[in-house]
């Protein structure tokens, strides 16, 4: 009985169908340079829209070689925490509310008011 063993595969480790016949969809290759000069070569389907900048793995952006650079998108400014609460708020209410915080962790701590 030994000698007729029966061999398997491992499930899903190999797959029984073979690549001939098939095709791979149509490709295109675009070449991004960084401003270091660096090429990034990026290969996208032939129908894609080709974005105009792309990151490369090292963190660097790359603009189309054979395109202009996109327009810079203006700068937000930073809005702080302080912004935000004063959205909301008024001075003279931010006043209240810390002199009542205060009262109250003074209070817990066991100093006069």
């Amino acid at each position: 009985m030994s000698d007729r063993s029966l061999r398997g595969m491992r499930l899903g480790a190999q797959s029984m169908e073979t690549e001939s016949g098939v095709e791979p969809a149509p490709r295109q290759n675009v070449d991004y340079v960084c401003e270091d000069g660096e090429k990034i070569t990026v290969t996208f389907a032939a129908d894609a829209d080709i974005p105009a900048t792309w990151s490369s793995s090292a963190g660097k952006v790359g603009v189309l070689a054979e395109g202009e650079a996109p327009a810079a998108e203006p700068d937000k400014p930073v809005r702080t925490h302080w912004d935000m609460l004063l959205e909301r708020r008024s001075e003279e209410e931010l006043e209240d509310i810390l002199k009542d915080r205060l009262k109250i962790l003074r209070s817990k701590r066991g100093e006069k008011v």
